[in-house]
């Protein structure tokens, strides 16, 4: 019998409309969650902008912009434990911070530091730059988790793009033949750099591709992060159970897809302000406003209280020294080999072979 495409439709969860206005029956979200959840959406969409000029003034190096999947990121990372870890691309600063990772450490990251990699306690894996590493490397997590009795699930960020890589279905592969506690949270932004996401799978779905390696997926309305919320928290449940999840959250990326790119080479702007109507932070403000739990002086506050916390995490990762090049030996192994002791002397504090 043929299995055809339109065979394995999957129905995406959604809570709130463009507007902010309820479409089916509210979740299980206290008022305090619901502010908590905004108030982080509100720091990374400032962290953001903020980032972004300070890689135009030569301050930082290149930056990956996460404005538009604020509601993908915080509201996936608030569901977390705390024993559970994030293995991370490069856009996933959002949803590092609400797991506990420093700011200041992620401005460190962008400068090449070496202390950028430091979680300081978090479970955070550092950020991979391979496109589609980390899900190998969360997969290798997940197994030793599971192998030692922990109660923890191991989280890989990837974007649409990143799901044509080998290595996203060798891990997808993995987890489902061995039962492994896992969440691949797919953040399907529309564009692998330039090209559209029509022209690089002809699935219906990313969420569909679970099917195939015997896993659970589901789709997500990325904008929305009530729908994200609910669902990444039934996905953990599933995880620490032996089931592994796959979450497709359907969002946009609002900017460039770093700082060394130009979307107006190949996006139409009828498209962008289409899904700017659709910003994830208009919806639940919106929604906020509407319960009564929300005003706009607690706005301005809010958003003067973010821009303060970025500052002082950027004059804190600024006046750090920089890193040198005998450092680095000192992160490679707990212990360190005596070929490395040896290739360390040899670096002169100028950071150059004696």
């Amino acid at each position: 019998m043929w299995i055809e495409p339109n065979e394995l439709p999957v129905n995406r969860v959604q809570y709130l409309d463009e507007n902010g206005k309820l479409t089916i029956g509210a979740p299980e979200v206290s008022d305090d969650e619901l502010i908590a959840m905004y108030k982080w959406m509100v720091q990374a969409r400032v962290f953001d902008q903020r980032a972004l000029k300070f890689q135009r003034q030569g301050r930082i190096g290149t930056y990956a912009p996460l404005s538009g999947q604020e509601a993908a990121q915080v509201g996936s990372a608030f569901a977390l434990e705390k024993q559970d870890w994030i293995y991370p691309s490069y856009r996933e600063g959002a949803a590092l911070f609400v797991h506990g990772f420093p700011m200041k450490n992620f401005f460190l990251y962008t400068m090449g530091h070496l202390k950028g990699t430091d979680a300081e306690g978090a479970n955070v894996f550092p950020v991979q730059i391979i496109i589609g590493a980390q899900c190998l490397h969360a997969v290798g997590g997940a197994w030793a988790g599971k192998y030692q009795g922990e109660n923890s699930v191991s989280v890989t960020y990837i974007g649409d793009g990143g799901t044509s890589e080998g290595d996203f279905h060798e891990a997808l592969n993995f987890a489902g033949v061995y039962k492994l506690p896992m969440v691949f949270f797919v953040q399907n932004n529309q564009w692998a750099i330039s090209v559209p996401r029509s022209k690089q799978t002809a699935s219906g779905t990313i969420a569909q591709k679970a099917v195939a390696y015997g896993i659970t997926g589901i789709q997500v309305d990325g904008n929305d992060v009530l729908a994200v919320y609910t669902t990444m928290k039934q996905a953990l449940e599933r995880a620490r159970s032996g089931q592994p999840v796959l979450i497709e959250a359907v969002t946009y990326r609002q900017g460039p897809h770093t700082t060394a790119d130009d979307p107006t080479k190949y996006r139409d702007k009828c498209d962008v302000d289409e899904w700017l109507a659709k910003d994830p932070l208009k919806r639940i403000k919106a929604f906020l406003l509407e319960k009564g739990i929300w005003n706009e002086e607690l706005e301005q506050r809010e958003f003067a209280l973010a821009e303060q916390k970025v500052t002082e995490a950027f004059e804190l990762a600024a006046n750090t020294p920089k890193s040198k090049v005998e450092d680095i030996f000192e992160i490679v192994y707990e212990k360190k080999t005596s070929q490395l002791t040896e290739q360390q002397q040899s670096v002169s504090s100028e950071g150059v072979l004696k």
